[in-house]
Parts: C-alpha cells; sequence; structure tokens
C-alpha cells in the first residue's frame, strides 16, 4: 500500500557537492550543496541561500570548481557544510586540505578532490531571495588514481550521497545494470 507524505527534498540519490570559490580577497572557501548537479550538457546547476559566502563570491568571481565528496574526505566535506567562512575563516586550512589557482577560471581548486570540475557562470536566477547557478564546464582535473582504461572509476572514485531523510551519507553501490542495454528486452 502507498501512502502520501507531505512535498520535502528528498530526491535520491543528492550528491554531496563541495563548491569552491574565491571571496573578494582573494582567500579561498568552499561550502557542501546537495540540490545540483548536471544541468545540461557541459553544465553543472546548483541552488544556493543568499546568505552563504559562497553565494556572495560566486557573483564577484563569475567562476567555481565543484567537486565531489568521497568516503575518504567525507569528514572534511561535512565540515565545510557545517561552518560558514564568514564564522571561521580559513577551513580549508583548518582541516589540512591545499588549495592551488585554476589554470582555466577564477576559482581554486582543492587538491585532495580526486574530481573536479571548473566552471564559469553562463546563468544566475534570483529564486526569492536565493539564488540558482548554471556553470558551463570549461576543464575537468581528474586524479589517475581514480581511472580504470582511461575513464573515471565510479568504485575508485568512490563518491557518498546525502540521504536527507535520515541524516547520513551513503556510498554508492556496485553496478545493477547496463544503461541502453536492459530495457532492450522490451523491444522485441
Amino acid at each position: 500500500m502507498k501512502i502520501n507524505m507531505k512535498p520535502a527534498s528528498i530526491l535520491y540519490p543528492q550528491p554531496v557537492l563541495v563548491i569552491a570559490s574565491y571571496d573578494k580577497e582573494g582567500h579561498a572557501d568552499a561550502m557542501v550543496a546537495a540540490w545540483g548537479g548536471i544541468y545540461d550538457t557541459n553544465q553543472i546547476g546548483f541552488m544556493l541561500d543568499h546568505r552563504h559566502q559562497t553565494t556572495e563570491n560566486i557573483r564577484a568571481a563569475g567562476a567555481f570548481t565543484v567537486s565531489m565528496a568521497t568516503v575518504g574526505t567525507m569528514a572534511e566535506s561535512d565540515y565545510f557544510g557545517c561552518v560558514s567562512e564568514k564564522a571561521a575563516a580559513g577551513k580549508i586550512e583548518r582541516v589540512g586540505f591545499h588549495v592551488v589557482k585554476s589554470e582555466h577560471v577564477e576559482a581554486p581548486v582543492i587538491t585532495e578532490y580526486p574530481l573536479t570540475f571548473e566552471c564559469k557562470v553562463s546563468k544566475v536566477t534570483q529564486v526569492g531571495e536565493d539564488f540558482h547557478f548554471v556553470g558551463d564546464i570549461v576543464n575537468i582535473l581528474v586524479d589517475d588514481t581514480i581511472l580504470t582504461e582511461g575513464k573515471i572509476d565510479p568504485m575508485k572514485l568512490a563518491p557518498i550521497t546525502f540521504d536527507a531523510v535520515h541524516g547520513k551519507y551513503l556510498p554508492l553501490g556496485e553496478a545493477v545494470g547496463k544503461a541502453w542495454g536492459e530495457g532492450r528486452i522490451f523491444m522485441k
């Protein structure tokens, strides 16, 4: 039997995106967002509250990087989601992570993340008080340790997802089928 539930932001899976940007003084900041993902071909989109330092940074710089939190970076990533740069300056350094400037956009790359998308803002839409950002993916930095035969291996990447219902992080599991293949049984 199915039951009705009140509306909630519980779509599964929700990625744990680490969004990095520079403030006006050139200091690197990072935050976690779960309400985002691929927006269109070669674009990433996400919603940010108007009160976030990252919102101010991206609006000013017009660029950002997006990394995927992993099992190995879970504690540090969670900290980025718990504490605002406005209240705890230098939080990237506090967790022992390192930053280099992107070669492609005006945004920091946190070197400990094995997969980072370097993005230039292509669209900003104000929704109420908050903002929806869309960025063109200019470059993707990939650590070769997560590659198998030259392709990103999700099992080596080990990204985590956010379970909004229980307030937990979950790992991705093993493959259960082949995309654009399993449904072929109905094409006969």
